[in-house]
């Protein structure tokens, strides 16, 4: 082959080339705007400070424990998480397809965490104003151990009524001696 011939073939490499490289480019769209997001709803510096915690009461269509989620403002829930949690399962449910578990007039006395266990001291009304049966009773002790245990430090809760440990329901089918861990 002569110089002339392969003068001829880079050429046409070249056109085949430059070809092929602006089919691609082409091909890309070009000049398009960009569409901006907006956003349905504007996120608030108070919806930033707030998480979802679930709060159990019973459900009154299927008679068992459910999930009620509530935003909580996290400064308020870096005081005390585990009073703050206890405040709302007494104050009861916003849904209205819910009901509270524990008993009018039960009062808070003090809650401590040792070793992963949440030590919470109610007032005797918590007893004397229950529900007797196994059933209604199980589901007051799980509406709080559901609810407690989902916080990283405490794994699982004893009851103590007016300081006193070992107490139990009045009809004495559920006792307080044990601590009672989290149950789906």
């Amino acid at each position: 082959m002569n110089k002339k011939g392969i003068i001829l073939i880079v050429l046409i490499v070249i056109l085949i080339g430059g070809a092929i490289y602006l089919y691609i480019v082409n091909k890309e769209p070009q000049n398009q705007p960009i569409e901006e997001y907006t956003p349905v709803e504007e996120i608030t510096t108070q919806q930033i400070r707030q998480t979802t915690l679930n709060l159990y009461y019973n459900s009154k269509e299927k008679n068992e424990l459910a999930v009620e989620e509530r935003l909580i403002d996290v400064k308020e829930l870096a005081k005390n998480p585990q009073m703050i949690l206890m405040e709302l399962l007494i104050q009861g449910p916003k849904s209205e397809e819910l009901e509270k578990l524990i008993p009018e007039g039960t009062k808070i006395n003090k809650i401590e965490i040792k070793n992963a266990v949440a030590l919470v001291d109610l007032s005797k009304e918590f007893i004397e104003n229950h529900k007797n049966g196994v059933e209604e009773e199980s589901k007051t002790i799980y509406s709080i151990v559901n609810t407690l245990t989902q916080l990283n430090e405490i794994e699982s809760v004893k009851i103590l009524i007016d300081g006193n440990e070992n107490q139990g329901f009045t009809d004495n089918l559920i006792n307080f001696n044990n601590e009672f861990v989290p149950k789906e």
